[in-house]
């Protein structure tokens, strides 16, 4: 995948495939090798990506407004 990131390993002891899959799961997870791969699937175009980052931009920011508003009127 990446340079940077490490391949995720988990030992089984015990026999206890349970445990080490529960933790592989997790590894996995906070190692965002899944994120990553999906967001690879597809090509997006700078412009594209710009734009997405913008929209996301602009809908957190009246996120944290409708926010301050309702803790406003409520003090």
């Amino acid at each position: 995948m990446s340079r940077g990131k490490k391949q995720v390993q988990v030992k089984v002891k015990n026999g206890d495939i349970a445990r080490a899959l529960k933790k592989f799961k997790r590894k996995v997870r906070d190692s965002e090798h899944l994120l990553e791969l999906k967001k690879r699937t597809e090509y997006l175009k700078p412009s594209v990506k710009k734009r997405l980052l913008r929209n996301e931009a602009i809908r957190m920011n009246k996120f944290a407004v409708l926010k301050e508003k309702e803790e406003r009127g409520h003090s």
